[in-house]
């Protein structure tokens, strides 16, 4: 597959976003649909899941979160595009952004300015998109509206940023060495994490990869960690507890793109859920999958930041905790 071809996708996209940007209510959503293929196979987070067809993605999700936040724009921090098993792909993740005044998938409406943030992977076909898998951040989306279903985070839980660089979007096509040299870093990062042994967190080395003060941007649950000292203690630690035989696989796509990787996979964990502790959650014993979201930006020769989706509204409730019944719950409950 060709450079240009992935730059055509990437340009392209683009561009259509921009087109839809000055767009608001059923015309932003009408628009957001022409990006897709009659017969897309679209992929979204708990409980969007599956929805097949251009017309049933217009009509779940497009069309209720335009109605949600009419007035809503999109902010991409990052783009990141290139070819993966012969397919070419564009990867994206930011922010909608807009006033919240109608529910959505059973969300109550604030009134003021939310933050919705999301990380989005396309597969292009002849210019449209023929497959994609989208997370939306909706435990923070909870957060915003003042319903917390889960005890505190560990790390900082706050709008996460872009790149501290502030070079996420570049439309001219990538050095191909720069591009490797990411791809091959991370690589060798997430080989390193695949060497656990179950006793030290010390086994995976990772020290070897990151920078002394780097970033890592979790989801909603988690939260922001600083450094190794605190992702560990506010992440890797109690994943690993609650996950000791966790593998990885099944990826869907992943990308090098100049200083940035992007990686994702529909599930990319599975595990069993041994510890407790995790989100508040006593173990259960059950065998769980994990569709997961990676943005990274290389800085050099280590990983300087590191953006982070996990579905876990669809992860808990492959626990047993359903995350919206407690989140109506709570609701009755202020009411």
């Amino acid at each position: 597959m060709s450079t240009d071809a992935v730059h055509a996708a990437k340009s392209a996209y683009w561009q259509a976003l921009q087109a839809a940007s000055s767009l608001r209510g059923d015309a932003w959503a009408a628009a957001m649909a022409t990006l897709f293929h009659d017969d897309t196979d679209w992929n979204g987070s708990f409980p969007l899941n599956a929805q097949r067809g251009k017309a049933n993605v217009l009509r779940e999700v497009w069309q209720p979160l335009a109605h949600a936040m009419p007035d809503l724009t999109r902010r991409d921090d990052m783009l990141i595009a290139g070819v993966f098993r012969e397919g070419v792909w564009v990867s994206s993740t930011g922010h909608y952004s807009g006033n919240f005044v109608n529910p959505w998938l059973g969300i109550a409406p604030t009134g003021r300015v939310v933050n919705l943030r999301y990380g989005e992977f396309c597969r292009f076909e002849n210019g449209l998109i023929v497959e994609s898998y989208v997370i939306f951040d909706l435990l923070d989306l909870m957060r915003q509206a003042d319903i917390w279903p889960l005890p505190a985070s560990l790390g900082v839980a706050e709008r996460v940023p872009g790149p501290a660089t502030r070079d996420g979007i570049s439309l001219s096509p990538a050095d191909a060495h720069e591009s490797r040299q990411s791809l091959d870093l991370v690589e060798a990062m997430i080989a390193g994490l695949m060497r656990y042994d179950k006793k030290s967190l010390d086994s995976m080395e990772q020290w070897r990869y990151w920078h002394e003060n780097f970033m890592w941007y979790g989801p909603a649950g988690i939260g922001t960690a600083r450094g190794q000292a605190c992702y560990r203690r506010d992440h890797q630690g109690p994943f690993l507890t609650a996950f000791p035989d966790r593998v990885g696989g099944n990826h869907k796509a992943r990308l090098g793109d100049g200083a940035y990787v992007s990686s994702t996979g529909w599930p990319s964990i599975r595990a069993t859920h041994l510890g407790g502790g995790w989100l508040g959650c006593p173990p259960t014993g059950r065998a769980i999958t994990m569709r997961v979201m990676d943005f990274w930006r290389r800085e050099g020769d280590l990983l300087a930041e590191n953006w982070v989706f996990i579905d876990i509204p669809d992860l808990l409730n492959q626990m047993g905790f359903d995350l919206f019944a407690r989140m109506r719950a709570q609701g009755d409950l202020s009411s």
